[in-house]
């Protein structure tokens, strides 16, 4: 366990890594169901950092989208669950990608995978849990945005259960 926190804290205090990016400070619903079944919903807090670093660009060279950048993170819930992860996320302005014109709307899924600890929450059925995170933000006039997001935990039967978790969440972004 300790080789997996020092392997994080060196990722997050490389000086190639933090060179920009955005703080994202969240907060949200923690066990969504739209069908009622909810069993341990409570509130979920959410901090990310997400660098400005392009790790791969997968998309075509005309159209310059698709940069896949790197980001680290944590949540806590009030049951005391943890989740530690990292991951790669894409974002892209909603406006160019319909339309060929920038506007202050932006979508952005992402990917990682991390440590949770359930506390007194919600059993996940692992410590090794992965997320997949769609967000979308509104860019405000100084630059820092307002956002929302739906995400998904879940440990992809790398257990001998997986319940899984949804999270609806609202964001702040600050750039950096």
């Amino acid at each position: 366990m300790f080789k997996t926190y020092f392997f994080i804290f060196i990722l997050l205090f490389s000086n190639p890594v933090i060179s920009s990016g955005t703080n994202v400070f969240g907060f949200g619903i923690y066990d969504v169901k739209f069908d009622g079944s909810e069993k341990n919903q409570t509130t979920d807090f959410r901090y990310e950092y997400r660098s400005d670093k392009t790790l791969l660009d997968i998309g075509p060279e005309e159209d310059n989208f698709f940069f896949l950048k790197p980001f680290f993170g944590v949540e806590y819930t009030n049951d005391s669950a943890s989740y530690f992860l990292t991951g790669i996320y894409i974002e892209d302005n909603l406006g160019e990608l319909f339309e060929g014109n920038k506007s202050n709307l932006f979508f952005t899924p992402s990917f990682g995978v991390g440590i949770y600890n359930d506390g007194s929450g919600k059993k996940l059925g692992n410590d090794v849990q992965f997320r997949t995170s769609l967000e979308v933000s509104y860019q405000l006039e100084n630059k820092n945005r307002i956002g929302i997001s739906f995400s998904h935990i879940s440990n992809a039967n790398l257990g001998d259960k997986n319940p899984g978790v949804e999270i609806l969440s609202f964001s702040y972004h600050i750039p950096y």
